[in-house]
């Protein structure tokens, strides 16, 4: 469709439709009628069917305009796109809407005590009983259960096969008895996190997601989309006209909650945009040793910006297989961060130890210190996506396994 075609559309739409005077609610249902809360869907899924480049061209045109999009961030992007690939007809009209108005939050529930970047260890429990699915066990580093409707959970519904065949994937609702959320506080501060203990709690026949036994493929894709987020800088989504009326007050009042996770997440990436003010200001600049270590991190900065572009074009061409290109994405994020915080310790000094009022950017450096490491924990670790390149990228052959067999026969944490 021609792109300008689109443009005049989408633009004519918005001036015969939006208003700031209505609740979120009611514009976000008028951007699934008009097909514009997520174009890039199947028309049979609320969508246009658009390609990459026409959904930009939408985007684009929201954005210049101020006009608020509907709710995909976070935890409730991972759920939509993974329903919207792996869900059957029910569970989509079920989920999908009120996933893009907002009415439904979400969680990922998918690490656990003994089995964080190994997934396919995944202990928790899956048992038919009395015609629904009974969960037991407990999961860990869970993003926003404190605020979630729902949650996308992995479980293991079969023991006697080996790790990755016997897990399900599952939709399971986080306000029931049997579900109870305790938050976790960080050593930066922050409580981003919670453990998320199930015992007894329910979840229905059809609210098992790609069938059963096909869990480690599902998770797959919502992982995939996970990764592929981390190079990107989280932002209201919306430019800077004037927020004024209803729905711009109820929608600052979602990002509040929506994005308080994320406060600390540009300090986990290593904060490289205070680097070169800081080594002026300081007088760091001066040191060549210093210099050269700055060069180096902008350098892996804009070697991995170029990669990503490149990974986008590709996509946009039509290549499908995006889990090595989100691998590619992470590590570098997590080499990139470690990187940036030695070179703010070159510049700071004894001074990134401390925080406060009067520390190092009162207190910034000192917090993106105790924050870099969980950029190569989380979302798979470092070494995790090293195998995933090394086997899916390069072509090496892969590790020998001492976890074959039965799951219910495999040494693991308890």
């Amino acid at each position: 469709m021609n792109h300008n075609d689109i443009k005049q559309e989408v633009t004519g739409w918005l001036e015969q439709n939006w208003s700031t005077e209505l609740s979120l609610l009611e514009w976000r249902n008028r951007l699934l009628e008009g097909g514009w809360a997520a174009p890039n869907w199947p028309v049979e899924s609320l969508g246009r069917g658009y390609s990459v480049d026409e959904t930009q061209v939408v985007n684009d045109v929201f954005r210049r305009l101020g006009i608020v999009f509907a709710s995909q961030g976070g935890p409730r992007r991972l759920a939509a796109e993974t329903i919207l690939a792996h869900g059957n007809d029910e569970q989509k009209q079920r989920y999908l809407k009120q996933t893009l108005t907002g009415e439904h939050a979400w969680c990922q529930l998918f690490s656990e005590p003994g089995s964080g970047s190994d997934l396919a260890g995944s202990s928790t429990k899956a048992e038919k009983r009395d015609g629904r699915w009974i969960i037991n066990g407990q999961k860990v580093w869970t993003t926003s259960a404190h605020h979630a409707d729902y949650g996308i959970l992995l479980a293991r519904s079969d023991w006697d096969l080996p790790k990755h065949q016997g897990l399900s994937y599952f939709l399971i609702d986080m306000h029931q008895p049997g579900v109870e959320v305790r938050p976790l506080r960080q050593m930066n501060g922050h409580a981003s996190f919670n453990e998320v203990f199930m015992t007894d709690a329910e979840v229905s026949f059809d609210d098992l997601l790609g069938g059963e036994g096909n869990g480690w493929a599902v998770a797959a894709s919502t992982l995939s989309v996970e990764r592929r987020g981390f190079a990107q800088a989280r932002q209201s989504g919306i430019s800077s006209v004037e927020r004024v009326g209803r729905v711009y007050d109820e929608y600052e009042a979602e990002l509040a909650i929506d994005n308080e996770p994320y406060t600390w997440y540009p300090q986990r990436q290593g904060r490289v945009d205070l680097v070169l003010d800081r080594a002026k200001k300081t007088g760091a600049i001066a040191s060549a040793s210093t210099r050269q270590e700055i060069a180096k991190l902008l350098s892996m900065k804009r070697a991995s910006e170029l990669a990503a572009e490149q990974a986008e074009a590709t996509r946009r061409a039509g290549t499908n297989e995006i889990i090595p290109a989100g691998s590619i994405g992470k590590l570098a994020a997590s080499v990139i961060a470690r990187q940036a915080a030695h070179v703010h310790t070159l510049i700071s000094g004894s001074d990134a130890m401390l925080s406060g009022e009067h520390s190092a950017e009162s207190g910034m450096v000192a917090e993106t210190l105790i924050s870099v490491p969980a950029i190569s924990i989380a979302g798979g670790t470092d070494e995790i996506q090293r195998n995933i390149i090394s086997e899916r990228v390069l072509g090496m052959p892969k590790e020998q396994r001492s976890d074959t067999g039965p799951f219910r026969d495999i040494k693991r944490n308890t």
